[in-house]
């Protein structure tokens, strides 16, 4: 089977607060939620109508059940998911504090390490990964052995010049410090894939970490020196910029009332994926990925919370925005 996105990295289960705009001591009901970033854009990728596929490990416990479940919901294709005997599957708390923006996170199940930090190169089908159209990782997944390795033969088996038309190898340059002992340890391993990746995308602090600090503009230029096909910098309040060797466009922030916004990259980058499987030009995929973003930061959830196209569609009706001739191809 050939995927139009097959993501690998982390899983967990969220444990979101009912109690908006409290801290943790104070919330008295949380909810159950799927999470984990590469995990997430598989499900946002899927409810755009693309066959998506996740390569993760859980503990072999009821929640790594209730994930595999969540996939079939989702319409994630699970075959690569299975567990990690001693290990438990990870659960991540928030507190929610929109009004102050918010949103801390707090991992369990993830120190030392955790079952998706366990995948083994000789586990990886090499076939799959080297077949599908676009192929998604987060530099979380390169924090620590064996995931490292397996993270680093994944890339080795989509060398960019053999990819062709039409097919993709996104880094999520996804830096979370406390997975790592420094910038620099991260960077040397950004390093060690980057030479293999199309398209990166992430925020000033994590091109900072990728390539070095200075403006977008000289990320986004230091990114595509090094092989990368399309750097996208996400600019907080300005919105987002994506770069090519030929173009440079900037879409502006989509408002909305956010209420949590952990989840709105995640979103960002399951329709972004769509985008360019679509075709469409440049400007439209920014614009797309942005108003799916905003979507689901104005919403409690994560993987629930992707929308779908007529969702996204509507939003840049609704603000003026081009939309795409075709929704999906």
């Amino acid at each position: 089977m050939t995927y139009d996105v097959l993501t690998m990295g982390r899983i967990s289960v969220d444990i979101y607060p009912n109690d908006i705009g409290v801290g943790l001591a104070e919330v008295a009901s949380f909810g159950k939620y799927m999470g984990g970033s590469p995990s997430n854009v598989a499900v946002a990728a899927s409810r755009h109508g693309r066959r998506t596929a996740v390569i993760t490990r859980t503990g072999d416990d009821p929640f790594g059940v209730y994930l595999h479940r969540e996939l079939a919901r989702f319409g994630v294709d699970d075959r690569f998911v299975t567990p990690v005997a001693g290990l438990q599957t990870p659960a991540t708390f928030c507190a929610i504090m929109p009004e102050t923006h918010e949103f801390p996170l707090y991992f369990y199940g993830r120190f030392p390490t955790a079952p998706d930090l366990q995948i083994k190169a000789e586990e990886l089908d090499a076939e799959a990964v080297r077949g599908a159209r676009i192929f998604w990782s987060t530099v979380t997944g390169l924090c620590q052995e064996p995931s490292r390795s397996a993270h680093i033969a994944a890339h080795e088996a989509r060398p960019r010049a053999s990819l062709g038309e039409g097919r993709f190898t996104v880094l999520d340059l996804d830096y979370r410090p406390m997975f790592w002992d420094s910038e620099d340890a991260a960077r040397e391993q950004v390093a060690k894939v980057l030479p293999h990746v199309t398209v990166a995308i992430g925020n000033e602090e994590e091109c900072a970490v990728a390539v070095g600090h200075g403006t977008p503009d000289e990320q986004a230029d230091r990114l595509l020196v090094a092989g990368v096909e399309i750097a996208v910098v996400k600019l907080g309040p300005e919105g987002v910029m994506a770069k090519t060797r030929d173009e440079r466009v900037v879409s502006a922030p989509v408002a909305v009332q956010t209420l949590n916004g952990l989840g709105a990259g995640d979103s960002f980058g399951g329709a972004f994926c769509h985008g360019l499987l679509a075709g469409w030009p440049l400007a439209q995929v920014l614009d797309y990925a942005n108003a799916a973003g905003a979507i689901v930061a104005s919403r409690l959830s994560c993987a629930d919370a992707m929308p779908t196209p007529a969702e996204v569609t509507s939003l840049l009706a609704e603000r003026g925005r081009l939309v795409p001739e075709a929704v999906a191809q």
